[in-house]
Formats: C-alpha cells, structure tokens, sequence
C-alpha cells in the first residue's frame, strides 16, 4: 500500500482565504490536484439532507415529529420494528436505532476487493437499500419525545438517511435532487455542487479516486473507483461538490443565513455520541446532520466527515461560520494524523 494520492484543503477564517494541496490528481502522473476539483463528498451529504428537512418543517410541509409511518407506510415493518414510533428526528439525529445496512456482511461483500467490478455499476433504490437494513432486527427501540438521545441510545447509520432522503420524496411530491437543488443549491450559488442520481462519473474537473475497498496491510491493492453508481448511497452520501462550496454550504448554515430560528435551534440541539461504535470520541455530540467534535480541551468545532470508496472528507466550522476548514483525499485508506494535525493548527490555536 503507498500514501494518499493527493489532498486539496480550503481555509476561510479573519485572515482570509488560504487554498492548499499536495499530491497528484492520478497515479502515475504528474498533474497537481486542484482546489477547483469535484469530488464525492459521501456522508457530508447527510449535513445537506438535515438542512433539506428542516426547511421543509419551515415551509410547513412536514413536521420533524412526524412518524416515519406517516410519511412512508409500510416501508419499515416486521423484525421488531415499530415505524409509528420512530421519527423524522430520530432518523436525522441516529436515534432511531435502525440497522446501517451499509453494514450487512452481504452487501459489504459485493464492494470488496474484485467483487467491486462486478458490482460497480450496480442500481439500488432506497427501497432495497431500506430493506436490507430490516433484514437485520434494531439495534435499539427510539425514546418516545421531543428530545430523544439518552447515553448509549445512539448509533450511526446510513439507513437513517435513506428514509430520511425518501421522506423528503414523499413530502415534496418530487426528487431528492430537485429538493436540494431549490432549496440549497440554488440560493447559495454552489455551482460546484450536484445530486448525481444514476450517473456513475464524475463532471470535470475532477481527479481519479482510488481506494483499497476493505483490505488492509501493505499488500493491499490500490484500485481506481472513479467511476460507480452513486444509488448505493442516495441521500446518505452520493453529492458531489467542492472544498470551496462546501464551505460556502456550512458557513452560511451556521451563521443562521439558510434557516429560520426555530430550525436553527433544532438543528444544534444535539445527543451524545457514542464513541465506542467508532464514529468519533466519547465526548462528541451530534445534532441534525451535524456533529459538534471536541478537538480539544476548550476547543470545539461543528462539522461531519465522510468516507466512500475514493475519497475521503472533513469539513468542520466555528459556531458562527466564520472559521471554516473543508479538505479531502482522492484516497480513502490510511491514518487521519495528518487530518487531526491541520484541523487542531486552525481550531485550536487559541485553546488553553
């Protein structure tokens, strides 16, 4: 196994505007990567369908406490499940306790090593996608409230966001794309970003994404993963954007300018994490699509990260918005030292 191909990084804080990169766009080349470049932002997509919901509840077309069975009957059924409990903010907050279906043995199989060929260009609805979670029985029942999220009631999962991304179907009587499209793509101007739907490429300029798809050690096989069908992620991960829009997307969410109060306030009103499940430290809180990471004593920073196969992306932002850091690798294997190093060098300059 050799190192990241190549990273891109955008800083925007009092001091400015600070582009960065290093490495190659392709293996084999000497072509710099670009912080011009699209790339998939995988689960930072999760911070766009929350905002998505919200604005709907703002428009009046939805309530967060609206039951999952209300907006999608017999979507989630048998095995235990209990749809008429489970919520909208259970979905967009990890509360729900439904199985993560990106974590069926099956189905990691079919993107594993060579099975990854066979299986690239593979169409999932969210239907399937659902459904392969339910294979599985919850991982826990959901609290009943407003304001679910007690210790060790808490875990992440890409289903969440499939539902949540159909909910938003249901609601809007049209597509994911369109919905996110009008309602953040458009008012603020991130002509980098887009909703994939079936195209399995990438819009230009962009650089190869490569990936060990699940091996490790260093006889790990690099492979070229450009190129899939993004339905194996739907509203939980198949965006594309860029280091400078996403920027955009989490400054102006945080400083209030896409959100009313009443959303605002939902969308920080964040639960424990539970760190143990490998989805960040023990004392991490996560809102609606948003996790509040502590960097360090004193220091704190929102954002999310996202990994699928090829890229790998952070963005993280102060409460405000005015300090924000978005990077990504076009390789997704390897320590996050380096990550945890620039992130602490922007955040926590200040912290005692």
């Amino acid at each position: 196994m050799r190192g990241t191909p190549g990273v891109i990084a955008q800083v925007r804080d009092r001091h400015g505007v600070w582009n960065g990169r290093a490495g190659v766009q392709k293996l084999g080349s000497e072509r710099k990567r670009s912080t011009h470049e699209r790339f998939r932002v995988a689960s930072v997509t999760k911070t766009f369908t929350a905002t998505v919901l919200l604005k709907l509840e703002a428009e009046g077309k939805l309530s967060l406490d609206d039951s999952v069975a209300k907006w999608l009957p017999g979507v989630v059924r048998g095995n235990g499940y209990r749809p008429g409990h489970i919520t909208v903010r259970h979905l967009l907050n990890h509360t729900s306790g439904i199985f993560d279906y990106n974590m069926d043995a099956g189905f990691r199989a079919r993107y594993a090593g060579d099975e990854f060929d066979r299986n690239r260009y593979a169409r999932w609805s969210p239907r399937e996608l659902v459904d392969i979670a339910l294979a599985h029985p919850p991982n826990f029942q959901p609290e009943q409230g407003s304001r679910p999220g007690r210790p060790g009631r808490w875990d992440y999962s890409d289903t969440n966001y499939v539902l949540a991304g159909m909910v938003v179907e249901k609601a809007t009587g049209g597509s994911y794309a369109h919905a996110v499209e009008r309602l953040v793509i458009r008012p603020l101007r991130l002509r980098g970003t887009s909703v994939p739907g079936t195209a399995p490429g990438l819009p230009s300029p962009h650089a190869r994404h490569y990936s060990t798809l699940f091996e490790d050690g260093p006889q790990a096989k690099v492979r070229d993963v450009t190129e899939f069908s993004p339905t194996v992620a739907f509203s939980a991960g198949q965006m594309i954007s860029t280091v400078g829009d996403v920027n955009t997307f989490l400054s102006s969410l945080l400083a209030g300018d896409l959100l009313p109060p009443a959303q605002q306030r939902q969308l920080l009103d964040a639960v424990p994490v539970d760190g143990d499940k490998g989805h960040g430290g023990p004392q991490d809180v996560y809102g609606l699509g948003l996790r509040h990471f502590k960097l360090a004593e004193g220091c704190r920073a929102w954002g999310h990260g996202g990994m699928i196969p090829g890229s790998a992306t952070r963005t993280l932002a102060s409460a405000d918005g005015r300090q924000v850091m978005t990077m990504n690798r076009n390789g997704d294997w390897g320590e996050q030292r380096l990550e945890d190093a620039a992130v602490a060098s922007e955040f926590c300059r200040s912290a005692p």
